[in-house]
């Protein structure tokens, strides 16, 4: 048996309120987790004991045990702000693929894929890969902010089109008198 570098001491307070945070209330089932998982840490049992009881890695058990004793019980029980990835596409690079989505679609297709628009970004360098599910994702964040004003299109009909021929979300909105809102 291992000498435990960190080891869970828990206060009389930090008890009753992790026996309060289980009992009553409501709460993500991570805290869940963390607070059967300092309890048992805090009556003596072993990271592999508890690993198994709560069906958790070993690893998670270990992370939680060191957080606690470096940061104390708040800490232990949430988790650390984890920023974003940075954008696949800059501002210009977004413009671009919103002025392609709004052209023509090319010959032979009545309108634009995200895979075409991705096709089409690699083709004039903009990019040199892209998915088609970024595509998709930057035309919903883009035209959300645009479906202020919405143009209507006079069949009610998206203007773009997934591979499998349905809406990418709410990139299409329905605009007054209930006809599909297309936006380029």
């Amino acid at each position: 048996m291992s000498h435990k570098k960190y080891i869970v001491d828990l206060t009389d307070a930090e008890r009753t309120s992790l026996h309060d945070l289980i009992t009553k209330g409501t709460t993500t089932a991570r805290r869940f987790t963390r607070a059967h998982l300092l309890l048992a840490a805090a009556e003596g049992q072993t990271d592999q004991q508890i690993a198994a009881t709560l069906r958790i890695g070993l690893r998670t058990v270990e992370r939680t045990r060191q957080r606690f004793v470096e940061g104390g019980l708040p800490r232990a029980l949430t988790d650390q702000h984890r920023p974003g990835g940075i954008p696949k596409l800059d501002g210009k690079q977004a413009a671009v693929l919103v002025a392609v989505a709004c052209s023509d679609a090319p010959g032979g297709r009545d309108r634009w894929t995200m895979q075409l628009l991705a096709d089409k970004l690699v083709e004039l360098n903009v990019v040199e890969s892209i998915s088609d599910e970024t595509v998709r994702r930057t035309l919903k964040k883009r035209f959300e902010t645009l479906a202020e004003t919405p143009v209507v299109h006079p069949d009610g009909q998206c203007g773009l089109c997934l591979a499998h021929g349905r809406c990418p979300g709410s990139v299409c909105r329905t605009a007054p008198g209930g006809l599909s809102g297309r936006l380029f």
